[in-house]
């Protein structure tokens, strides 16, 4: 029944359209529409070619903007699994971010703390090795960001886990993701989260400072 109310209304919005457009004389409007089909399959080849960009042009936008592949998040240089660290072995989020609860940055891992456990776990796999060349050039892991935040906002992680706001609530189910998916958070996630928990609202004492 929905379906069919929605095609009555676009139907009498396409007719509706259609008179005001040639100004209550519809046999203009199929006249003219006859003239472009006409005029198409004389330009059968140019029709082609065009058609041919246009499907090339949209195939490409969406394998490098919508495809599955791109939610995956980017290659890191150590392919560092949240799934089994956070997931399978449960290991906190704080012992690898060691800042967050007394920073407003939440701070990435030295080598140090991955080399911590991987000298012991698996210490001979090639990507603990490229952690030890790291470790040995004193060269810090060049990991990928993937969380974005505007220049001009201040977040300040230590604030928010003192009121005990989960690390999912804006970084999502991390537990689940081998490879963590690219985000850019936007000021309305910001201020509806406020809402739900009547935190401050004020432009330059939340956020803006």
């Amino acid at each position: 029944m929905e379906i069919l109310m929605t095609s009555l209304a676009l139907a009498t919005v396409l007719v509706l359209a259609v008179m005001i457009g040639t100004r209550g004389r519809p046999m203009k409007f199929i006249a003219a529409v006859g003239n472009t089909v006409a005029l198409l399959a004389k330009n059968t080849a140019a029709v082609f070619w065009t058609g041919l960009i246009i499907f090339l042009v949209l195939g490409f936008l969406y394998f490098f903007y919508a495809s599955p592949a791109t939610s995956i998040g980017p290659v890191q240089p150590i392919p560092f699994s949240h799934r089994v660290h956070a997931g399978v072995k449960a290991i906190q989020c704080q012992f690898c971010h060691p800042y967050v609860g007394r920073s407003i940055h939440p701070g990435l891992p030295p080598v140090e703390k991955c080399l911590y456990c991987h000298n012991y776990i698996i210490a001979n796999h090639p990507w603990i090795q490229k952690e030890h060349e790291y470790f040995n050039t004193q060269t810090p892991t060049p990991w990928k960001k993937v969380f974005y935040l505007p220049e001009h906002v201040l977040f300040n992680h230590e604030r928010h886990i003192k009121k005990e706001i989960e690390c999912t609530k804006c970084h999502g189910q991390i537990e689940t993701m081998d490879r963590i998916r690219a985000k850019r958070f936007k000021m309305g996630f910001c201020v509806d989260c406020h809402k739900q928990k009547e935190a401050n609202l004020g432009c330059w004492l939340a956020c803006h400072s």
